[in-house]
């Protein structure tokens, strides 16, 4: 492969202080694999601190905001891309990304949850579960689960060879 791998990471824009941490620490490791991290832009919650730790870690960080300009962007993200779509972006939010790691949020990671499941696109949780879904269970195809930064990175390398 000539591209770095994509990890896409989604959560909430208001998360607990457990949350932010794991987003950060898992920040941190995709920057350190040399993977391209992908979230939703903005200087909030999940999305700040999965960027702020891959940014500080020398790590390519990529934003698709929701809005035109760049107010809300954080100032982590290396290539931010203005969509002018709302909440409409986490279609490209889970295209874009070979891997989608799911952090605790509310109905946006939902949807991208959902989005990426019939895309086709791997989902891994962290740091909760999903409530059971018809002719879905997670540690089986393409929906898993972590409860460490450390343990979705293992999971990633796995899906990726």
């Amino acid at each position: 492969m000539n591209r770095p791998w994509i990890i896409g990471i989604m959560g909430g824009g208001d998360a607990a202080a457990e949350a932010l941490d794991n987003a950060y620490r898992l920040g941190c490791l995709v920057a350190q694999h040399k993977w391209c991290l992908l979230n939703g832009g903005r200087d909030a919650g999940v999305m700040a601190a999965s960027a702020r730790g891959a940014f500080e870690n020398g790590g390519l960080t990529v934003g698709i905001l929701p809005g035109t300009t760049l107010h809300t962007a954080s100032p982590h993200i290396t290539i931010p891309i203005r969509t002018g779509m709302g909440m409409a972006r986490n279609c490209i939010n889970v295209l874009s990304s070979d891997v989608v790691v799911a952090c605790p949020g509310g109905p946006g990671t939902l949807s991208e949850i959902a989005l990426a499941l019939k895309s086709d696109r791997p989902v891994i949780t962290m740091g909760f579960s999903l409530p059971a879904l018809p002719g879905l269970s997670i540690g089986t195809g393409r929906l898993l689960s972590a409860d460490t930064p450390e343990a979705v990175v293992g999971l990633i390398e796995k899906l990726l060879q």
